[in-house]
């Protein structure tokens, strides 16, 4: 018994490492190239080596950390090239997303996404990027789940952590994320139309805006 929960503790303890880590690379705080420093992790933490080092090697295996020097981890740096093909699926997934969304769209849903666009706008109008940037992910993660489908909402949220500090470059002052934030609004119209092809087009306008803004800055 007691090892059981020994083993609990643990995983949970690696869960809520790597969530924040994930946290920081969608939100831009790790850059493209960055080194993680395992001695800093531990103490920002406040746990052993042990937690930390699962943690690192589960993002690796899902290719959001790659190895680095020394045996040490950084975050994953693409081309343009490859930017550019991943920005090409992830528009398909997210234009499916809204597509979806729109299809399904629930009173709950609806409200989750409502809620989740003034917490933007809120963030955007005090010029705290990194708010935003939370508050960007925490917006299209109500998209898609609005979906009822996990399976294609952990495809969109993949796609969101490995571009992640690549579109945070995008953002370079307080006009950029009011902009970012009023965007949203004709997309949040399509996918409440329950127009599936309207939510999908809103979408895909939208993933283009960002893509462009995101090959300028890298």
């Amino acid at each position: 018994m007691t090892d059981q929960r020994e083993k609990g503790t643990r995983g949970s303890t690696v869960g809520r490492i790597e969530a924040a880590l994930m946290d920081d690379i969608a939100t831009g705080l790790l850059r493209p190239g960055e080194r993680l420093d395992e001695v800093k992790l531990t103490e920002r933490f406040g746990v052993s080596r042990t937690p930390i080092r699962e943690a690192l090697t589960r993002l690796t295996a899902q290719a959001i950390l790659v190895p680095g020097e020394k045996r040490g981890v950084r975050v994953a740096e693409y081309s343009r090239e490859e930017l550019a093909q991943i920005f090409e699926a992830m528009h398909e997934i997210e234009a499916t997303c809204a597509r979806i969304a729109a299809q399904r769209l629930s009173l709950l849903s609806r409200s989750e996404i409502e809620a989740a666009q003034s917490k933007c706008i809120a963030a955007a109008e005090t010029g705290d990027m990194h708010a935003y940037l939370r508050a960007n992910e925490a917006f299209h993660q109500t998209i898609y789940r609005a979906t009822g489908n996990p399976y294609i909402a952990e495809i969109a949220s993949d796609f969101r952590r490995r571009t992640g500090p690549f579109r945070a470059k995008k953002f370079a002052s307080k006009d950029d994320l009011i902009a970012s934030a009023k965007s949203h609004e004709a997309l949040i119209a399509s996918i409440f139309s329950e127009d599936s092809k309207a939510a999908s087009d809103g979408m895909r306008a939208h993933m283009t805006e960002s893509f462009l803004r995101t090959l300028e800055v890298n």
